[in-house]
């Protein structure tokens, strides 16, 4: 999702490859060929290969932007997106995927289903959601008087942000936080957005 949009404000011409996973999530022989963790999403320009979401984003943008999505050098707002480009995969998206994980655990077979369900309540309980609350708290606070997370231009902080950001959505953490809510239909409003959705379901 995060390559396909920066591609597209980009306006950079692109091939989809889509890799079918197992059941279980683990990556295919094919995805595997081309780097060898299976990493995804995974983008080849030339003889180069580049993995982590980060990396694709400060690549497309340093050798196809142009000046666009990258604060001027020294300026607070390149420290702020050096920041939530490294906080999103960092510190957000770890418990994004421990929700996601947790929720997977408690569709386990109905035989041990109870045991399960109630293992995972507690450990969300205890430990995930409270975290979830705090971050989310944080980044609630940071978008009340900015429309992006640099201030009023789009940088390669949104493109990283926008993933942990729709998992949070997708698993009901954001109803009572309403600047996370318009930041992402912000986002999503954006002709690219709606043309990378629509190639990548394609």
């Amino acid at each position: 999702e995060t390559a396909l949009w920066l591609l597209e404000e980009l306006g950079i011409n692109y091939e989809i490859k889509h890799y079918k996973r197992t059941k279980a999530g683990l990556a295919p022989a094919e995805l595997k060929a081309v780097h060898p963790l299976g990493k995804s999403p995974v983008i080849t320009d030339g003889d180069l290969t580049i993995a982590e979401s980060g990396l694709i984003t400060e690549y497309l943008i340093d050798n196809y932007g142009k000046g666009l999505f990258k604060p001027i050098p020294g300026s607070p707002e390149a420290m702020r997106n050096s920041y939530w480009m490294h906080y999103a995969e960092g510190s957000l998206m770890p418990f994004m995927l421990l929700t996601i994980i947790f929720n997977r655990v408690e569709q386990a077979p109905w035989l041990v289903r109870p045991i399960t369900k109630g293992i995972s309540g507690q450990v969300k309980k205890a430990f995930i959601n409270p975290n979830v609350k705090t971050h989310l708290g944080f980044v609630e606070s940071e978008l009340a008087d900015r429309e992006w997370f640099c201030g009023d231009t789009l940088t390669g902080a949104d493109f990283q942000m926008v993933i942990p950001l729709n998992a949070a959505k997708t698993n009901g953490f954001t109803t009572e936080l309403p600047n996370i809510e318009a930041y992402l239909k912000r986002a999503q409003s954006r002709p690219a957005y709606k043309q990378a959705l629509e190639r990548g379901e394609a």
